[in-house]
């Protein structure tokens, strides 16, 4: 079981939630130093935005729009105490009525990536599914924050002009 349904079974109130710890795939999705021939990669923790707006379950919509807004997005994504994302508010949910709780209106488990994704695959899967961002979390389900689309592709296309210019030099 996931790490973030673990978080949401405990808060479910259930006493006894078990889940595996890995090992170097853990390494590697925490998004944690690598050597290697891959080590060159672009991945998502190089372009991942960690300024994105973020609530607790609690809370009422209505501060954490005027939150999210004077941050300048019109979403926000929804944490427990351990920085475990629950859920996200985009914006039609975010704009529910003031007094509702941000448990209430988000969208619980929001998918997924982990800092380590070829920040290539991202930006093709992005593209493929029309989708301007993803949640970039660790595989224990704490957030790093979010890989927007447009980011992934400048930074692939910087990484094709560097590998041309090598390649005309070499």
């Amino acid at each position: 079981m996931s790490a973030r349904a673990a978080w949401r079974l405990e808060r479910l109130g259930f006493a006894r939630v078990y889940r595996f710890v890995g090992g170097k795939a853990n390494w590697l999705a925490f998004g944690l130093p690598s050597e290697g021939t891959d080590a060159d990669v672009p991945r998502a923790a190089d372009v991942v935005r960690r300024d994105v707006p973020t609530c607790g379950p609690h809370e009422r919509l209505g501060p954490v729009q005027k939150r999210a807004n004077a941050q300048g997005w019109n979403d926000c994504l929804v944490v427990n105490e351990a920085r475990v994302v629950l859920g996200c508010l985009r914006f039609d949910r975010l704009n529910a009525a003031p007094e509702t709780t941000a448990e209430q209106a988000m969208e619980p488990g929001p998918t997924t990536i982990r800092p380590n994704e070829p920040l290539a695959k991202l930006a093709s899967h992005l593209r493929e599914k029309q989708v301007e961002r993803s949640v970039v979390t660790t595989p224990d389900g704490r957030l790093v924050g979010v890989v927007e689309r447009r980011d992934a592709e400048t930074r692939l296309a910087a990484e094709s002009d560097r590998t041309r210019g090598n390649d005309a030099q070499g």
